[in-house]
């Protein structure tokens, strides 16, 4: 598909503009709030869209803008189609010479492949996990990297020196009891900060959920908080 703008308004923190290079995403997660916040049909979202004029626009809209841009507010920019198409990253070599800021929201460990361009740009990476089990995890999250592959990654970004935080989320009831095996997985990364977020309340999303036996879990989301603190790490409420 080809985009009529690249860069969007954020109303996110800290971001003053949205950047996708793709719409849909294939990680399938079955808590994604994007299909309800664009309207579209789940069934349809799964199945990712490159926009394949994303580059050529990001370079025409960058002389009339200033700012954050954030990569990844609706779609995750690393998801497997873009080993191939590599969108996003032809995105990022625009940004960079152009030397704006970027804060990168994604759940994969393809983000490596361009640790070449981030090391020298301005960048925040917000990196997704929601929990320790291989079971869960593919039936949560199915085209999504396992947890041991997302802790890998973001141990190699802080060795890299990014600036990198550990966004947990949604917090479901699998964690409960297993909190501390989660937290000090994340610990070990050597992330300092862990943003929280309890299960977003919208009702398809959450039909999704409840449908395959999971719900948020307030008490899982106290204790992640206390064994967090308590590891030293710095834990904040998301958004």
């Amino acid at each position: 598909m080809e985009c009529r703008r690249a860069l969007s308004p954020s109303r996110l923190p800290d971001m003053d503009y949205a950047l996708n290079p793709y719409s849909g995403c294939s990680h399938g997660c079955v808590y994604c709030y994007a299909p309800e916040v664009t309207r579209a049909p789940w069934e349809t979202w799964r199945i990712p869209k490159a926009k394949s004029n994303i580059v050529s626009r990001l370079s025409m809209e960058l002389p009339n803008v200033a700012g954050v841009i954030g990569i990844g507010t609706v779609t995750d920019p690393y998801q497997p189609v873009e080993a191939k198409l590599m969108l996003t990253r032809r995105c990022l070599e625009t940004l960079r010479a152009h030397s704006f800021p970027i804060h990168i929201h994604t759940k994969s460990n393809l983000i490596l492949r361009d640790l070449d361009l981030l090391s020298g740009m301005d960048c925040v990476v917000g990196f997704t996990v929601t929990g320790v089990s291989d079971r869960h995890s593919k039936i949560l999250e199915p085209g999504a990297p396992l947890p041991k592959d997302r802790f890998s990654a973001i141990a190699s970004l802080v060795k890299a020196g990014i600036d990198v935080y550990a966004l947990v989320g949604p917090i479901l009831n699998h964690l409960e009891g297993a909190e501390g095996e989660f937290v000090a997985a994340m610990a070990q990364t050597g992330v300092r900060r862990v943003f929280v977020d309890p299960l977003n309340p919208r009702p398809n999303l959450s039909a999704r959920v409840s449908r395959r036996g999971y719900s948020g879990s307030p008490r899982a989301l106290a204790e992640i908080r206390r064994l967090g603190k308590a590891a030293g790490l710095e834990v904040l409420d998301v958004f």
